[in-house]
């Protein structure tokens, strides 16, 4: 009885047969339960259709003994072509030597000669059937498990211990080296993978792009030992660098690890190497106290809470003043994000910033901020400073908006002044000078930011044409009680001065604080000791 031969009728198949009379006979059957096929009469001419239609052929049936290559051959030449098509062999030779052979170059059933068409047609099918199961399951490339056999094998698994393996910056990899070459990565590391951790005591899964799966087997395996196995898997990694033609190349990785039952686990390794990577731990096991459910929580009601800011107003521009450090006397303001809510609650940026830039609504808070600081400017007469990040800068929907706003206010322009976040990472120094020439056209004074922190350089001070650096607020705060950080401030100071430029100090929160920044020589200072940021009304 023949099972499943509707799945027959929308397929194309390459019959290679050296036989006449039994090629014709065949090919005749075969019209009738299959959608197109290509006859071959030798293994040449089977190897040439295949290269001609592989996008069309779905199967392919041939003959062992044929002249000009045999049917093994040209299967061998195929599977370089395409390693995961179904071929059946139909042979009068039954030896162990052709079974052995044919089994080995990946054949998936074998028929004897003469022929049963209800038994070729069964295989057939059941070829198929068993190909459509392992693309489902099994990953392509690396032919490792795949995502869907790991939610499968997990459904009623009690695995205590599932680790989640990630490449770090995987995309930039695929930009330098190269598509073909990220996924040679991704099949040497599947092999470094099976090859350390065992197949008796571990399954392995490729997940997804640059994700792969470790499930311990072994019930004995205590999550610290795992913990250990996962770290020496890891230095293996790092100090053993990948050759892709003769090119070296390094690669890291991310490794989250839980315990539970197969899907407690599975669900907590995916939000620990999130969270590993946000705090830049190569391998993290996932703990209760890491809040990561409340966070997304969190997260998930700050998403509704940014689009209600948007659409009802609730953003705005607050003002720190930064003052003169000999005087005190306010010489300009900085614009500082906030959310006020309908009952008149300011939140501070920490609560909602990160959940505004994974938005993509970034580019509204730099207009918010940018508007509002017009404001201030035009009718109080008030210098202000605004941040703009590489990103803003990178971003042509952000410079444009900013370079029109500028070129409506040409008349206030002087009073409004830029600080570029110098603890982003600046990717194109192109951008940035561009950025800087044309605001400077404006005759908008620009400064760096954050310095300090971070990714300092002070040759950054020396690549730019800025007017002043803001001292980061990490190396103000404790200044009065570390004699590194008095170094490290007075070396920036001392480096400005000789540049010409001014400098300003954050988190300047007490008179001690003061008094030592004053002793420094620092221009300019900003913080709490001298006022909060407070919201366009209070500004007289």
């Amino acid at each position: 009885m023949i099972n499943n031969i509707s799945i027959l009728k929308n397929i194309t198949i390459l019959y290679a047969e050296d036989e006449k009379d039994l090629r014709e006979v065949t090919h005749q059957i075969l019209k009738g339960f299959t959608k197109k096929q290509y006859i071959a009469k030798d293994g040449k001419e089977g190897l040439e259709l295949f290269k001609e239609h592989e996008k069309e052929i779905d199967l392919i049936i041939t003959d062992v003994n044929m002249p000009k290559l045999n049917g093994l051959e040209m299967v061998k030449e195929i599977k370089k072509i395409n390693l995961n098509i179904p071929i059946i062999v139909a042979t009068a030779f039954s030896n162990k030597e052709y079974l052995l052979e044919a089994i080995d170059i990946g054949i998936d059933k074998y028929v004897l000669k003469p022929v049963d068409i209800s038994k070729l047609l069964q295989v057939m099918s059941q070829s198929l059937l068993y190909h459509e199961l392992k693309d489902l399951y099994i990953d392509s490339l690396t032919n490792l498990p795949n995502r869907n056999k790991l939610k499968k094998d997990i459904l009623n698994s009690q695995n205590e211990l599932m680790a989640l393996l990630d490449i770090d910056e995987f995309a930039t990899i695929n930009d330098l080296f190269g598509e073909r070459n990220g996924d040679i990565i991704l099949f040497e590391l599947a092999k470094s993978l099976k090859k350390f951790f065992k197949s008796n005591d571990f399954a392995i899964y490729r997940m997804d792009s640059d994700k792969f799966a470790i499930i311990s087997l072994n019930k004995d395996l205590d999550v610290n030992s795992f913990y250990n196995l996962c770290c020496d898997f890891a230095d293996k990694i790092e100090k053993d660098s990948l050759y892709i033609n003769d090119d070296e190349i390094d690669i890291n990785i991310t490794i989250g690890i839980a315990t539970g039952n197969g899907e407690r686990a599975y669900k907590y390794s995916q939000r620990v190497i999130n969270y590993a990577r946000s705090k830049f731990q190569r391998i993290m096991i996932y703990k209760e106290s890491f809040n990561i459910q409340k966070s997304f929580e969190e997260n998930i009601k700050w998403v509704k809470q940014v689009k209600l800011g948007f659409k009802d107003n609730l953003f705005q521009a607050y003002f720190q003043s930064i003052v003169d450090a000999r005087t005190q006397e306010v010489y300009k303001y900085e614009a500082l994000i906030r959310y006020v809510t309908h009952e008149g609650k300011e939140v501070a940026p920490y609560k909602f910033l990160d959940v505004v830039k994974k938005t993509k609504m970034y580019p509204n808070i730099v207009k918010i901020i940018i508007n509002d600081s017009f404001k201030l400017i035009k009718n109080k007469n008030k210098r202000v400073s605004v941040n703009v990040s590489f990103d803003d800068i990178a971003n042509e929907e952000t410079t444009s908006f900013i370079y029109d706003i500028l070129e409506k206010n040409k008349k206030y322009t002087h009073l409004l002044e830029f600080e570029i976040l110098e603890s982003e990472e600046i990717s194109d120094f192109n951008k940035v000078i561009k950025f800087i020439s044309n605001v400077k056209k404006f005759n908008c004074d620009v400064g760096v930011d954050d310095f300090g922190a971070g990714y300092s350089n002070f040759n950054l001070l020396t690549l730019l044409d800025i007017d002043f650096v803001k001292i980061d607020g990490s190396l103000i705060e404790h200044i009065t009680t570390s004699k590194d950080l008095e170094i490290i401030v007075n070396t920036i100071v001392n480096f400005s001065k000789e540049l010409n430029l001014n400098t300003v100090a954050e988190f300047v929160s007490s008179k001690e604080i003061y008094e030592k920044v004053k002793e420094l020589g620092i221009d300019y200072c900003q913080g709490y000791y001298f006022e909060k940021p407070i919201g366009y009304e209070k500004i007289k």
